[in-house]
């Protein structure tokens, strides 16, 4: 199957950085996309950046300009977080979605980390 591990969460002072790295692990697929959700509590599961196979990106507005999202290899993706604010605090999970293909069907599935918290201070 697939499997996603995510690392790189943590503390950070506002204005500073952080780096997440999700690697997904598995055969018989191929990813069509990767991206990032947060949640930060009282709120619903928000986008935050995706890219896909074909290296389009996209971001919610309150990150646009301070985070990015990249493709470090077929499995791997990478979101770039600068300027943090304390509103960016969540928890922050991996996303991926991929293909299985046969000669007459195609199946699409979406796969999750298992969440990685994200503390900005003030």
């Amino acid at each position: 199957q697939v499997q996603l591990v995510e690392s790189g969460g943590g503390l950070v002072q506002a204005g500073g950085s952080l780096r997440l790295s999700c690697a997904a692990s598995g055969s018989g697929f191929s990813i069509n996309a990767m991206g990032w959700y947060r949640q930060a509590p009282g709120k619903q599961r928000e986008l935050v950046a995706v890219i896909t196979s074909g290296g389009s990106t996209t971001y919610a507005d309150s990150v646009k300009g301070r985070f990015t999202i990249s493709r470090d290899n077929a499995t791997t993706t990478v979101l770039q977080m600068d300027t943090l604010k304390p509103e960016d605090t969540a928890v922050y999970y991996c996303n991926v979605r991929i293909v299985r293909r046969g000669r007459y069907y195609e199946i699409n599935n979406d796969y999750w980390g298992q969440g990685t918290q994200v503390t900005v201070s003030s």
